[in-house]
């Protein structure tokens, strides 16, 4: 049988009331474009939601990863779901969209791409993880912790199909290249590269003993395409689960956590990641905090079954009592660091524009 692939593509193209939610007619634009992509044969199946004022595309096919006519549907849905969104007047409209003509890939022309090509074991479940008003790097402790930290994921420890451990693969956004690292062996050198989650980004996981694909996240920084600031990323990511893979509960039990994560209000300030139900992954106060969905599918025979809807669960509830807590103390810090970014992240946002003015009214000490 040919092999499966899920492409999750993620673009901001509009939202009511600021950078909040996006509207029904955005998502109806999408899901009439893909439909008729799944009507032509281009993909098998598609499910369209949101995350804050993210559109998500979910799709599954047998076109293999970075497929131009995958790529090419999912741009006319988004030029289709920006069009109504410049008719709404609505905020933002366009905002991921840093090209008009699409070139072979979406990849460098705004939105978010994780793809996976996998053989599809007797049962596939998956999970999709969609973060909202934060950056590339937020998944970086996470995966660490579902596929490295045996606190996290027992597996590790009593699964026999688990227990060699998993390959990172870790990319340098600013340089372009990757890394691949072993853990357990190398967990320390894995550490002391994603401890940096602006810079090094963890980009897929394999599964050791026999290289199954096991995870992929987006790992495109718009203000390095744009060379300004254009929002944050907001990250998507895609989990295989079960069966020698971590479970379901390991996968979640790593977002139990809310931990900080660069985003929140203009890209510019610290805050909790939040894991939420969809119909919560709105954000409001400052911006935030920022959100994170969990959506998990049955995959058969390249259709998807689903989704269920992962953090509406009360178990959750601390996580985002935490995350509360959190983004109260963070919030008190007002323009200051911690809560504020530090210079190097801020380089792309408005703000240099402000020191440059200022720049003339410095004088020498003793003068």
């Amino acid at each position: 049988m040919a092999k499966t692939t899920i492409s999750i593509i993620k673009c901001d193209v509009g939202s009511i009331a600021g950078h909040h939610v996006v509207p029904q007619e955005l998502l109806d634009a999408c899901r009439d474009v893909l439909a008729r992509g799944r009507d032509e044969g281009t993909i098998v199946d598609f499910y369209v939601t949101n995350c804050g004022d993210d559109i998500e595309l979910i799709m599954s096919h047998r076109r293999g990863e970075e497929d131009s006519k995958v790529h090419e549907l999912a741009w006319e849905a988004f030029k289709a779901a920006a069009e109504r969104a410049k008719e709404m007047h609505l905020y933002g409209a366009g905002q991921d969209i840093l090209k008009t003509a699409f070139a072979g890939t979406v990849k460098g022309m705004g939105p978010g791409v994780a793809e996976l090509e996998f053989e599809e074991r007797p049962s596939e479940p998956i999970v999709v993880l969609m973060a909202d008003k934060s950056s590339v790097g937020a998944w970086n402790m996470p995966l660490f912790r579902i596929f490295a930290d045996p606190f996290c994921t027992a597996g590790l420890v009593i699964d026999p199909a688990m227990h060699d451990g998993f390959r990172f693969r870790v990319m340098d956004v600013i340089e372009g290249t990757y890394v691949e690292l072993n853990c357990p062996e190398e967990m320390y050198d894995l550490l002391a590269l994603i401890g940096d989650p602006h810079r090094y980004v963890i980009e897929r996981v394999f599964r050791k003993r026999d290289g199954l694909p096991c995870a992929v996240t987006s790992t495109t920084v718009l203000s390095l395409i744009a060379g300004k600031y254009v929002g944050k990323d907001d990250p998507v990511a895609l989990i295989r689960i079960q069966h020698g893979l971590p479970a379901l509960g390991e996968v979640l039990e790593a977002f139990s956590f809310p931990h900080l994560v660069p985003g929140w209000m203009r890209g510019s300030h610290y805050g909790p990641l939040m894991p939420v139900s969809q119909r919560d992954a709105k954000c409001t106060r400052f911006d935030g905090p920022p959100r994170v969905v969990a959506l998990g599918f049955q995959v058969r025979d390249a259709t998807l079954i689903g989704p269920v809807d992962l953090f509406d669960d009360p178990a959750f509830d601390y996580a985002r009592a935490i995350a509360n807590q959190i983004a109260n103390y963070m919030r008190a810090h007002g323009p200051f660091e911690p809560h504020r970014l530090p210079p190097d992240q801020l380089e792309y946002t408005t703000l240099p524009q402000l020191l440059e003015r200022l720049k003339p009214r410095f004088k020498k000490l003793g003068k």
